[in-house]
C-alpha cells in the first residue's frame, strides 16, 4: 500500500517513514502543505498521514481543498493539536480518523489499517476472496489449511490484489504499491514475490494474464 505522509518534523517525519516501510507501506513523505496539495492533484496514494501545522498550507486547508475536489481517499490526521475544536473541526471538513501527538506507532498503524478497511468496504479485519484471506495486522495469509507469514513485500503486493479481487494490476501497478519515490525497483521483483506467494499458498491463487498483468478471483 502506497501512503501519503505530510509532515514537517524531519524527527517524527523519519520515524514514522521507517516503521510504515518495516510494516510493508511505500512511503512518499513531503513536507509543506503546497507540495502535499499538488501531489495529490494526480498521484496515487492508499491513504494520506496528514500532520496540520504545515509551512506554506495548514493541513487542515489541504484537507478541505481535497475534499471540495471531490478526493475521497483516506485521511488521518495526526497532529500536536489536542483541543476538542480542532479535532471537530478536522473530521467536519472531511478526516476519516484524528491522532494526537505523542502517539503508539502501534496504534497509528492500527488506524491506518482500520480507515483503509472501510474505504474499500472491507468492515472485517482480514482481507479475503473466499480462497485466500490476509491478516493485514500479522502479516498471516491463510489458503485453506495452509497458514503462512509472508515476507512484507509480500504481504504488499498480495495485499494489493486482495483489495481489488477480478481486477487485474499492471507490474507498473505493483510496484507503484512496493517501492516509494527514491527507491530503486529491482529487476524481475514482482515475478519473484509471485513465484513465492504461488509457492507457499498454491500455484492457482495469482493469475496472470497475458500481456496484461495479474489478479485475484472475485469473492465466491
Amino acid at each position: 500500500m502506497r501512503i501519503l505522509l505530510v509532515e514537517d518534523d524531519a524527527m517524527i517525519g523519519e520515524a514514522i517513514s521507517l516503521a510504515l516501510k518495516d510494516r510493508a507501506y511505500a512511503v512518499d513523505w513531503v513536507r509543506d502543505g503546497a507540495t502535499a496539495n499538488k501531489v495529490l492533484q494526480d498521484d496515487d496514494h492508499q491513504a494520506v498521514l496528514l500532520d496540520l501545522g504545515l509551512p506554506k498550507r495548514d493541513g487542515l486547508e489541504v484537507l478541505q481543498r481535497l475534499r471540495q475536489a471531490g478526493n475521497t481517499i483516506p485521511v488521518l490526521v495526526i497532529t500536536a493539536r489536542d483541543g476538542i475544536d480542532d479535532r471537530i473541526k478536522g473530521l467536519d471538513i472531511g478526516a476519516d480518523d484524528y491522532l494526537v501527538k505523542p502517539f503508539d506507532v502501534n496504534e497509528l498503524l492500527a488506524r491506518l489499517r482500520a480507515i483503509v478497511r472501510r474505504q474499500g468496504g472491507h468492515a472485517a479485519p482480514l482481507l479475503s476472496n473466499g480462497k485466500v484471506s490476509l491478516d493485514p495486522a500479522s502479516h498471516e495469509a491463510r489458503c485453506g489449511e495452509t497458514v503462512e507469514l509472508l515476507s512484507a513485500r509480500e504481504f504488499a503486493l498480495l495485499h494489493a490484489l486482495l483489495l481489488r479481487p477480478g481486477a487485474i494490476l499492471t507490474r507498473n501497478e505493483l510496484e507503484e504499491r512496493i517501492y516509494g519515490w527514491n527507491e530503486e525497483v529491482e529487476s524481475n521483483v514482482i515475478d519473484v514475490l509471485i513465484h513465492g506467494l504461488r509457492r507457499k499458498l498454491g500455484p492457482t491463487i495469482i493469475k496472470n494474464v497475458r500481456g496484461a498483468g495479474w489478479m485475484v478471483d472475485k469473492p465466491v
